[in-house]
């Protein structure tokens, strides 16, 4: 059987064939995660056709998953979560299928292109600009009101999760989302007993201390990573809160309460919504004025 070349750079563990359910060919590998690999390949169907955008991205499993009986229904549970939702900030995926000759389950996805945030925060160590800054917060906080509207929580929301392309931002990797209701509730979910993979740095602390996924959570995360882009580099190193929380200098100082709050250790100051950030980053003067109202009483 053919094996995916080394100049690819596979990960560690058994190497994948270079061609998967006679279609997809493996070209390299764009990025490997605690839940699994994706690749870059060439839809050789497409392709025949004469397609002229035939590449696509392609996930399997992560070695360490990968052994376990019943790691393919929680690839299955990514991709069908990650079908449900449609929306333009929301990475979009193609098929499931399974390599019978490799007994290799995968799904396709599309081919992003840009950069991702944690590479967008070591090129701004001095922050990004506002300009720039305020579509990247707009564009996330649109994705991930939009799936919490939907019953679905990201589960981990980092930079490393966010694409910036010429086309704004886009939110991906599904791999830890959880649904809130049906009709996707009864998908298969990965329990935080049997396997925790939260990012610390961007971790709401009650997640650190064993409570569950919640949209407050995630909108803490959201708010770690407009800090970090908005002051430059990364704010606080390794786990627990930004230390001695300050307004940025690249964030205009109307939206700062709202931010503030995001970032509130406690969850029960933490009261904004993803909607209601990204309305004040838009520095709507009927939201902000809530929040410092709010901050004065």
């Amino acid at each position: 059987m053919e094996q995916l070349p080394q100049s690819c750079d596979p990960p560690p563990g058994p190497p994948l064939p270079a061609l998967l359910a006679g279609r997809y060919r493996l070209e390299r590998v764009l990025g490997v995660g605690g839940m699994g690999v994706v690749y870059r390949a060439r839809d050789l169907l497409h392709e025949q056709f004469g397609e002229p955008r035939s590449q696509v991205a392609l996930k399997v499993l992560g070695e360490h998953l990968a052994p376990l009986q019943d790691a393919h229904l929680l690839l299955y549970s990514e991709f069908s979560l990650t079908r449900y939702l449609r929306h333009e900030r929301v990475v979009r995926v193609f098929s499931f299928e399974v390599d019978t000759t490799g007994e290799v389950a995968f799904f396709t996805m599309e081919l992003m292109s840009g950069m991702t945030l944690d590479q967008l925060l070591l090129n701004c160590p001095r922050g990004v600009p506002w300009q720039a800054l305020r579509p990247i917060a707009l564009g996330l906080l649109e994705a991930l009101g939009y799936i919490h509207r939907q019953g679905v929580l990201h589960g981990d929301v980092k930079p490393g999760n966010v694409m910036l392309g010429a086309d704004g931002v886009c939110l991906f990797d599904f791999g830890l989302a959880q649904a809130l209701g049906p009709p996707l509730s009864g998908l298969p979910a990965l329990s935080p007993q049997r396997f925790t993979a939260w990012t610390p740095a961007y971790a709401a602390p009650e997640l650190l201390e064993g409570a569950p996924l919640s949209a407050s959570s995630e909108v803490y995360g959201a708010a770690c990573l407009l800090y970090d882009l908005a002051l430059g580099g990364r704010a606080a190193q390794g786990a627990g809160p930004r230390p001695r929380l300050v307004p940025p200098r690249q964030l205009p100082r109307r939206c700062w309460p709202a931010l503030r709050t995001a970032l509130s250790v406690d969850p029960q100051r933490r009261t904004i919504t993803a909607d209601e950030l990204q309305a004040a980053m838009q520095c709507e003067h009927s939201v902000v004025g809530r929040w410092f109202a709010d901050r004065t009483r």
